[in-house]
C-alpha cells in the first residue's frame, strides 16, 4: 500500500507539472529549451537525472558489478570528475554563446550553422532518431523490471503504463515541466541512496563494509583488486564510453543550450558534481556487492534465461523494508522519468525541429509545437515496441547507440566550439568515421558486451584525429562564415547575447 501510494502521489504532481508548465509554453523555445531560463541548480539536476536512469541502477550496476566487482568504482570517478565536472568546465559556457548567437535549439541545427550544411543537419538528425530508440527502450525495461518485482505489475502492463505517463507528462509541459521537476526527483534519488547503501551493507549477506569486502575477496581476490575478471581494457572502454561520451550525446548538451547565463555556469557545475559522485557510488558500490546475495545470475521466468537485469530489483525487494523500498522505486523512477523526457525530446525535435524545416520551413514555423507533440508519441510508441520483445541484448544496443551517437558528433561538435579551422569535409570526415566504426564493429562482433564499449571508445577518439587531418587539406571557410559563428570581439558578445534571448523568450 505505502508503495502504491508513493507512486499514485508521483504520478500526480508530475501530471500538474505538465499542465501548469503547459500554459506557459507558446513557442518552440519554450517546449524544447525552457525559453533558455532555466537557472543553475534546475540546470544542475536536469544534467545528472538525464545521465543517471534505471540502466545505471539496474542494468549496469549489477552487470557490472558482478563481472568486475570493487573496480567498478573506476567508473565512478570518470563518471564524476569527466562526465560532470570536467563536462561542465569545458563545454557549458561555449556552448551556451555559440547557439544562441546562431539561432541553434538543437545538435543538428547547430551543425548546420556551424558547418553551412544542410545535409549535415538531416544526417545527424537522421542518427539521433535511430540510434536513441533502443536507449530509450533500455530504460523502460529497467523500469518494468523493477515494477515487476516491487509492485507484481506484469512486465507489459508496468512498460504500459511507464509510456503513457511519459507521454502524457511530457507532451503537456515539454522541457518546462521537466525542468520544474527535476529538483524534486533529484532529491528523492539522493536521500535513496543514502537509504539504499544503508540497508545493503547492513544486511546479513554483507554484514557491514570491511566484512563484505572480505567475502568478496573469499570469492574471488580479483573482485576486490584495481581490475576486475575481465580485465583492465573492458574497464577503462567502459570508463571512457559512459565519461567521455557524454560529450556529444544531445540530451546532455541540450541542458548547456537552455541554462540561464553565464553567471548560473559555475554553481551548477558544483552541484552537478557532487550530485554524480553519490548517485553513481550508490549505484556501482550495491551492484559490487551482488555476489554477496546470488551464487549464480537470476533466470527469468518469461525467458528462462539468466539475466544480470533482475539482480538489483530481487536484492532490493529481499533486502528493503516496505517504505525503504518505496522510496528506492521513487528513486529510480525520478531517475529515469529525466532521462525519459530529455531522449523523448530530442528524438522528436530531431524530426519536427531539424528535417521537417529542412524541407518545410513554412510548416515548422506554423505547427512546431504540434509536431514536437506528435512525434513525442510516436518516439515512445517505438520504444515501447523494442522494449516488449526484451532482447536479451539490450544493454549492447544501448550501449552501441551511445558509442554511434557520441562517435558522429563529439569531434565535429567539440573541435568546431573552439578550433575555427574545422571546415565542412573535416566535420563529414568525423562523423562518417565514428558511425562507421561503432555500427561495423559492433555488428561484426555480435554485439558482444564486453567489447561494445572499446567499441564505442574507438568511435569517438578516431573523429578526433580525423577531423584535424582532413581539415588541414581541405578548403577553409570564408573569413565571413568564421565571424559570423564565433561572434563579435567581447564588447558586443553581452549585448548579442541579451538580443538573442529576447527574441528566444518571444518566439521570433
Amino acid at each position: 500500500m505505502i508503495k502504491w501510494l508513493l507512486l499514485m502521489f508521483f504520478i500526480l504532481v508530475m501530471v500538474c507539472s505538465g499542465y501548469a508548465s503547459m500554459r506557459r509554453t507558446r513557442t518552440v523555445s519554450d517546449f524544447f529549451l525552457g525559453g533558455r531560463t532555466v537557472g543553475p541548480w534546475l540546470s544542475a539536476f536536469a544534467y545528472g537525472t538525464t545521465y543517471f536512469s534505471a540502466v545505471i541502477f539496474i542494468g549496469y550496476a549489477g552487470k557490472v558489478g558482478w563481472g568486475f566487482g570493487l573496480s567498478d568504482l573506476w567508473i565512478v570517478i570518470g563518471n564524476t570528475f569527466v562526465g560532470s565536472l570536467f563536462a561542465w568546465w569545458l563545454l557549458a559556457r561555449r556552448t551556451r554563446e555559440m547557439t544562441a548567437r546562431l539561432g541553434a535549439m538543437t545538435m543538428p541545427e547547430f551543425l548546420e550553422a556551424r558547418y553551412d550544411s544542410r545535409g549535415m543537419k538531416i544526417f545527424a538528425a537522421l542518427v539521433i532518431f535511430i540510434f536513441l530508440v533502443p536507449y530509450s527502450a533500455s530504460v523502460y525495461m529497467g523500469l518494468s523490471y523493477l515494477f515487476e518485482q516491487t509492485l507484481g505489475i506484469p512486465y507489459l502492463y508496468a512498460a504500459l503504463i511507464m509510456c503513457i505517463f511519459t507521454g502524457v507528462y511530457l507532451v503537456m509541459g515539454g522541457y518546462r515541466a521537466v525542468a520544474l521537476t527535476d529538483f524534486i526527483q533529484g532529491i528523492i534519488m539522493v536521500l535513496g541512496v543514502f537509504i539504499l547503501l544503508y540497508y545493503i551493507v547492513g544486511s546479513p549477506q554483507v554484514g557491514g563494509l570491511a566484512a563484505g569486502i572480505q567475502k568478496l575477496a573469499q570469492i574471488d581476490p580479483k573482485l576486490v583488486s584495481p581490475v576486475g575478471p575481465p580485465g583492465w581494457m573492458p574497464m577503462a572502454g567502459l570508463v571512457f564510453l559512459t565519461s567521455v561520451g557524454v560529450f556529444g550525446l544531445p540530451q546532455m548538451v541540450q541542458k548547456f543550450y537552455a541554462i540561464k547565463d553565464e553567471r548560473a555556469i559555475r554553481p551548477a557545475t558544483i552541484v552537478s558534481t557532487a550530485f554524480a559522485l553519490i548517485i553513481t557510488f550508490g549505484a556501482y558500490f550495491p551492484g559490487a556487492l551482488s555476489r554477496l546475495f546470488f551464487e549464480s545470475l537470476p533466470v527469468d521466468a518469461a525467458t528462462g534465461k539468466p539475466t544480470p537485469d533482475l539482480l538489483m530489483p530481487q536484492i532490493l525487494n529481499s533486502t528493503l523494508p516496505e517504505a525503504g523500498a518505496a522510496l528506492i522505486m521513487l528513486l529510480v523512477l525520478s531517475a529515469s522519468m529525466s532521462t525519459l523526457a530529455s531522449l523523448v525530446l530530442v528524438s522528436s525535435s530531431s524530426v519536427a525541429l531539424d528535417m521537417v524545416k529542412a524541407f518545410s520551413p513554412d510548416l515548422a514555423a506554423r505547427r512546431g509545437v504540434l509536431l514536437l507533440r506528435v512525434l513525442c508519441v510516436v518516439f515512445i510508441g517505438l520504444s515501447l515496441l523494442l522494449a516488449v520483445e526484451k532482447p536479451a541484448i539490450i544493454l549492447s544496443l544501448m550501449a552501441m547507440s551511445w558509442g554511434t551517437i557520441s562517435g558522429a558528433f563529439l569531434a565535429p561538435y567539440v573541435l568546431g566550439l573552439f578550433w575555427k579551422g574545422v571546415t565542412r569535409a573535416g566535420a563529414w570526415a568525423g562523423a562518417i568515421t565514428g558511425m562507421t566504426i561503432s555500427v561495423v564493429l559492433s555488428l561484426y562482433y555480435n554485439l558482444d558486451s564486453g567489447i561494445i564499449p572499446l567499441v564505442g571508445s574507438a568511435a569517438m577518439i578516431v573523429p578526433l584525429a580525423v577531423v584535424p587531418l582532413v581539415s588541414l587539406v581541405t578548403r577553409p571557410f570564408p573569413e565571413r562564415h568564421i565571424n559570423r559563428v564565433f561572434g563579435p570581439e567581447q564588447g558586443r558578445r553581452g549585448e548579442m547575447l541579451i538580443e538573442k534571448d529576447k527574441a528566444y523568450s518571444t518566439g521570433n
